[in-house]
């Protein structure tokens, strides 16, 4: 194994105990709720399945929590990430050790992607609820517009590369940390990562292993300012996590299934994706520009 391979499985393991530790002594200190309900679980079950077969599931999510009116808006964003940074260790352990992406590219993207989450995560935190909803409502509307140009063949043609240098090296490296900082505004970073990738020369296939190892550093990163706030729901987030791991488990055998079977599944989503943009943007706009953001979660 190369060194840059256990640089990169080194940080996945120091942040995901960095964070289990966080939200044992947090949730003990405040006294939070951690009895999730049926439907997070559910929730958390379906949306990590479509996530690990390369779907993604923070729209997702976002739209069944608006459909449902819970948790608030303002909460959304860190119990996303709180409830998805147990279970992502699964998906990035999968794809890293399935896909052989050049190491030393993976280990820069997955670094660059830490720090773009743990800025986020710090401006997110201290956002009021309109900020959140419009940031929030942006950001979906542009992850649909990506799958709806995946869906229509209009992302330009890939390569065959599984590793870059020079110019388009730097430029993937600092393209990542921005999708770190937008992942904690509720946009993922799948469709993004994959467009850039192959408009870089890069075989699609490359773009898993990337976005899950990106993913389990950003992540749990992106928690920890989350769980230092308090700007989280914790019992839907334990429920996200409890069904997240047992989705990610039940996907992993259909992974090397991924093809065209799942074009009807990705414009379902980008339907789903498009209506928690509307959702939060109409939220936005009946907000009070001025209304206090709680500290306590709900």
């Amino acid at each position: 194994m190369s060194a840059a391979l256990v640089i990169v499985y080194a940080c996945l393991v120091a942040v995901e105990v960095a964070v289990v530790v966080a939200w044992v002594v947090a949730t003990r200190r405040h006294r939070w709720p951690v009895r999730p309900s049926g439907g997070d679980v559910v929730i958390g079950g379906v949306t990590s399945f479509l996530d690990t077969l390369g779907i993604g599931n923070y729209a997702q999510i976002t739209a069944l929590f608006k459909l449902r009116g819970h948790p608030p808006d303002e909460l959304i964003p860190g119990t996303l990430n709180v409830g998805n940074a147990v279970g992502i260790l699964f998906s990035a352990a999968l794809f890293i050790t399935m896909v052989q992406v050049e190491p030393t590219l993976l280990m820069a993207m997955v670094i660059s992607a830490g720090a773009g989450a743990w800025i986020g995560a710090g401006i997110v935190s201290r956002m009021r609820r309109r900020v959140i909803q419009v940031f929030m409502g942006v950001a979906l509307l542009l992850a649909a517009g990506f799958f709806t140009m995946t869906n229509l063949g209009i992302i330009p043609p890939t390569g065959s590369a599984m590793g870059l240098a020079g110019w388009r090296f730097a430029l993937a490296v600092v393209a990542n940390f921005v999708l770190g900082a937008l992942m904690c505004v509720g946009i993922g970073n799948y469709a993004p990562s994959m467009a850039l990738l192959a408009f870089l020369g890069m075989h699609p296939i490359a773009a898993y292993p990337i976005m899950i190892a990106s993913d389990g550093v950003l992540i749990p990163v992106a928690s920890l300012g989350f769980l230092r706030s308090g700007r989280f729901a914790p019992a839907v987030a334990v429920g996200l996590t409890l069904g997240g791991i047992v989705g990610t488990i039940a996907a992993f055998p259909l992974v090397k299934m991924l093809g065209d079977h799942l074009t009807l599944m990705r414009w379902v989503v980008t339907v789903v994706i498009a209506y928690a943009a509307i959702a939060m943007l109409r939220s936005a706009r009946a907000s009070q520009p001025d209304a206090p953001v709680p500290t306590v979660p709900e």
